[in-house]
């Protein structure tokens, strides 16, 4: 689910089209692994407008951060959330 290259040191310059990318990989793994509440908070995710993009991804990121279970999800999430400012 990580990409070992990144870090929110040096984090990969993501367009909105790349940030939707990486939101529907994220539900999708999370889907496969049975997490459905958390990967169902990334439906429709395509569609939305830059500002409701930006609070889904801050709300789930918010709602991971003290569970152990979604360590690999919140990494991918704060990748997201430092690349927020290219939504357009």
């Amino acid at each position: 689910m990580t990409n070992e290259n990144e870090t929110l040191r040096w984090p990969t310059n993501l367009d909105h089209a790349a940030i939707v990318e990486r939101l529907v990989k994220v539900r999708d793994a999370a889907r496969a692994a049975g997490f459905e509440e958390f990967a169902a908070r990334f439906d429709g995710v395509g569609t939305l407008p830059p500002g409701q993009l930006g609070a889904k991804v801050i709300g789930a990121l918010t709602w991971v951060q003290d569970k152990a279970d979604y360590h690999a999800y919140a990494i991918q999430l704060e990748m997201i959330a430092v690349n927020l400012k290219n939504l357009k």
